[in-house]
């Protein structure tokens, strides 16, 4: 086999990946209980919420889309919200199944997270909040912990279907 040859094989085995678009599809933020938020001592409760959809747009061609919502309460009432869909389109060639799945669901959102913590903190500096930097987030593990969930629902599923035809 020429080295050339052997070159495209290994390609072919792991497959082509190249980002084509970053983008924000949609962003929002909310402070409903300014002034009175900013006479308060800061010691604020701040909860992370994240998830991803993806959409298959064209051959080898996908969009995934990572939506990051933060929200900080200080003494129970909410200083502000603020939420960012961060989008990109990728294209990935040469991957199928579980591994194209992987892709689309744990590393394409590994790399539109820091794009969306950076508008994140953009957001709350702009609300007179102090800057909010978001720990990094371990997507492959998450990605594992949803496969995990969903192989335990359909045990459980399974069982229950079982047990429903004895």
């Amino acid at each position: 086999m020429t080295e050339q040859a052997a070159a495209t094989e290994q390609k072919a085995t792991q497959g082509q990946f190249a980002v084509q678009r970053v983008f924000i599809k949609d962003v929002s933020f909310e402070s409903p209980n300014t002034p009175e938020v900013f006479r308060q001592a800061w010691k604020p409760q701040i909860n992370m919420d994240l998830n991803t959809r993806s959409n298959k747009l064209a051959d080898d061609v996908y969009e995934v889309i990572l939506t990051l919502t933060v929200t900080a309460k200080n003494e129970d009432k909410t200083a502000f919200l603020a939420e960012i869909q961060q989008g990109g389109i990728f294209k990935i060639e040469g991957l199928e199944g579980q591994a194209l799945h992987h892709a689309v669901g744990a590393y394409c959102p590994n790399l539109l997270f820091p794009y969306a913590r950076e508008a994140i903190d953009n957001l709350v500096v702009k609300g007179s909040f102090p800057a909010l930097m978001l720990a990094p987030v371990n997507f492959d593990a998450l990605y594992q912990q949803s496969l995990q969930q969903q192989a335990a629902a359909q045990a459980q599923e399974a069982q229950k279907e079982g047990e429903a035809t004895h």
